[in-house]
């Protein structure tokens, strides 16, 4: 890693999982260097920093983790606070669909879907991600639990990506980094 690449500790107990993080040049495609966190989810001290860092502040009464590291850290913490989980998923893989959006990221298009019953009106809802790069997905997650009533309560990823501007494009939501790059 870079001397200009390094990862800000936004919050204080994060130093381990700052260095667990593994650039991958060229992915999805060539030019685009991908932040890894698997390596961070896999051990078992960095990811519990992580999860309680994630939830810490905010009032909620359910997840919702993005497809698909979003699945992992969000279903981490809504059982570590003690509240459901609702997946945010990629289109064809629910049986039942409330709602659909469509957005552009970095480098293409996608979609995200609610399940049918997973959020009531009113629910106060955490959005949770590994990665916020140009705002896309974490916007297109806010809009999609907006339409269904629920109120976002906030925003919160692992690494945000702070040359991609992403923050500015999220919508609605109070949104909350671990860690920048």
């Amino acid at each position: 890693m870079a001397d200009s690449d390094v990862v800000r500790v936004i919050h204080p107990t994060l130093s381990k999982a700052s260095r667990l993080i593994r650039e991958v040049p060229d992915f999805p495609e060539p030019g685009v260097l991908f932040r890894d966190i698997s390596p961070l989810l896999a051990d078992g001290e960095a990811l519990s920093t992580v999860v309680t860092a994630l939830g810490e502040g905010h009032e909620f009464d359910v997840v919702a983790g993005v497809e698909a590291r979003g699945f992992l850290v969000g279903a981490a913490v809504a059982q570590a606070y003690g509240t459901g989980v609702v997946g945010l998923r990629k289109p064809g893989k629910l049986p039942e669909v409330a709602d659909r959006i469509d957005y552009a990221l970095e480098y293409g298009t996608a979609s995200l879907e609610l399940a049918a019953d997973t959020i009531s009106a009113g629910q106060r809802v955490l959005v949770v991600d590994d990665v916020l790069a140009t705002g896309g997905t974490l916007n297109a997650a806010c809009e999609l639990l907006g339409r269904a009533g629920a109120k976002v309560s906030a925003a919160a990823v692992v690494l945000e990506l702070t040359a991609l501007g992403g923050r500015d494009r999220v919508l609605g939501a109070d949104v909350h980094a671990l860690l920048a790059v």
